[in-house]
């Protein structure tokens, strides 16, 4: 069976192509040596079940260890009731020690006992890795994946009888154990009913040593996965195709593995063909409007308070007049939805999706049928295209922007899904953006045709000034055949006649159309 490039699922090496080694192996060998408590966590599709599932095998086969890995997800359909919650997550433990440790015969004893016996809920986990750990002839290091998909008394129950056997390790209670979600445990922020308050994460599990996170694919692992296919089916990749690939993604996992996937296996299937970039190209605009489940999660995180705050400032490029808690930034870094210290979405294919995904609603009521925005060649005429989009913003930005969560980025975003819209079918929009950069710059490619779009949101007198240059900048490291300055003037002192203009400046060597909105 010919090996392909895996996007469900963790990456089985026999059968999917396979960057190994993602972890830092040493690290982790000190940290169960030393008998620690620790956390990985890392976004989600990003690799880390698939290299846990490899360190299992590793810890296992060097006899030192009994090492498991077992997976809580399911006693997610229990919520908060961890009487119920409980017995699911020691059946996932049962079943998980048969497969990956079949001569530890007695665990099964003890898991039986324990049923017979009606340990209470709140104790079922503590007293099965107690009587466990006492009686293996091997320490025992636990991982437990999926920990942050447990909810409110259930996962405070998990994480206060894993707290409780720590001082007993490691003859009566796991050696080292591992909690591996999306998020630090930090960051839960859990509702007990019992208790009826928050009890955040760190406080019902103080025990950790490290948090541990794995990072996206580098360069050379892209190129080394993609090189895979190649040496498996002699398609080639360009150079230029591969830099392509990681600069779009950012290197992240699924990303990678679905443009290739979606290059190789749907779009070019003739092995004599070479993938190149413009094949790239073409998958990510099938990946973008298809919206997999990796993507469906990502999108619905954008209407959460704690994300959609920091997302619509980065849209609006508005950072220096707003602060965003610390542990909402960590929050936001840790789905991946935007880039480690810096105020910025994570990659460019997410930069395409979430305006695409806020304003799908959007770009179903503007009517292209209506809009005459094209020369007698076929061409896009861009000074009709914007005086359209006037008009069309005048009537609609009430009602469009009525109940939207997107309040200070709304403007920048309904111009987002008229030009998509309109665009759809005959070129592309790309969107380059990122908090305190003041702006957002779009450029509209179609035919031989590359339009510059930049928009800004009146601040005062040096809005026309600054949004002039950054135009002429962008036009001039785009190439671009033509430039427009969109401001929006949100003043309710303002009328709607008074908002609305086109004149033409000059900065720089560039013509520039200016519009108010």
């Amino acid at each position: 069976m010919t090996k392909f490039f895996n996007t469900a699922g963790p990456v089985n090496p026999e059968k999917h192509y396979y960057v190994a080694h993602r972890f830092n192996e040493t690290e982790i060998r000190q940290l169960v040596t030393q008998e620690k408590y620790f956390i990985l966590h890392a976004p989600r599709q990003s690799g880390k079940t698939t290299g846990l599932l490899q360190l299992v095998k590793m810890f296992n086969s060097e006899g030192q260890y009994h090492a498991l890995y077992a997976n809580f997800e399911a006693a997610q359909a229990a919520r908060a009731q961890y009487n119920y919650a409980l017995p699911i997550i020691l059946q996932e433990l049962a079943t998980r020690a048969h497969e990956q440790l079949p001569e530890e015969k007695e665990f099964l004893k003890i898991f039986e006992d324990i049923k017979r016996e009606a340990v209470p809920a709140g104790s079922l986990l503590s007293t099965l890795l107690s009587r466990w750990c006492a009686q293996s002839k091997k320490p025992i290091i636990l991982f437990i994946d999926e920990i942050d998909s447990l909810v409110g008394d259930t996962l405070i129950s998990v994480l206060r009888q894993l707290r409780s056997g720590y001082d007993k390790r490691p003859a009566n209670f796991p050696q080292s154990l591992c909690l591996i979600g999306v998020r630090d445990v930090r960051d839960y922020r859990i509702y007990s009913d019992e208790q009826q308050t928050m009890v955040l994460g760190g406080s019902a599990f103080n025990i950790k040593a490290e948090s541990l996170t794995l990072a996206s694919f580098t360069r050379a692992q892209v190129e080394n996965l993609y090189r895979q296919h190649t040496a498996e089916t002699g398609q080639k990749f360009t150079d230029e195709a591969i830099d392509y690939a990681f600069e779009q993604t950012q290197g992240q996992p699924w990303l990678v593995n679905a443009l290739a996937y979606q290059a190789c296996f749907r779009d070019i299937t003739d092995r004599s063909q070479v993938i190149t970039k413009e094949t790239l190209e073409r998958a990510k605009e099938v990946l973008i409007q298809r919206q997999d489940t990796h993507l469906d999660v990502l999108i619905d995180r954008l209407n959460e308070p704690r994300v959609y705050k920091i997302i619509d400032a980065i849209i609006n490029g508005q950072s220096e007049k707003r602060f965003f808690p610390h542990d909402d930034i960590l929050y936001c870094t840790d789905l991946g939805l935007i880039k480690k210290d810096k105020y910025e979405i994570a990659n460019p294919i997410y930069q395409d999706i979430f305006p695409r995904a806020l304003t799908s609603s959007l770009q179903n009521q503007i009517d292209t049928k209506s809009l005459f925005y094209k020369n007698s060649d076929g061409s896009i005429n861009g000074t009709t295209l914007i005086k359209e989009f006037q008009q069309f913003f005048r009537e609609n930005s009430v009602s469009l922007l009525e109940n939207f969560n997107y309040l200070e980025s709304g403007p920048h975003l309904v111009m987002m899904a008229y030009l998509q819209r309109v665009i759809n079918g005959g070129g592309t929009v790309h969107r380059e953006y990122a908090l305190g950069r003041k702006r957002v710059d779009l450029l509209a490619k179609y035919r031989d045709q590359r339009i510059v779009i930049e928009l800004k949101v009146w601040q005062g007198p040096s809005t026309l000034k600054e949004g002039l240059e950054q135009t002429a900048e962008y036009m001039d490291v785009s190439n671009a055949t033509e430039g427009h300055l969109i401001i929006f003037d949100q003043r309710p002192s303002k009328s709607w006649d008074e908002k609305l203009y086109q004149r033409q400046e000059t900065c720089n060597g560039k013509t520039i159309t200016v519009w108010g909105a």
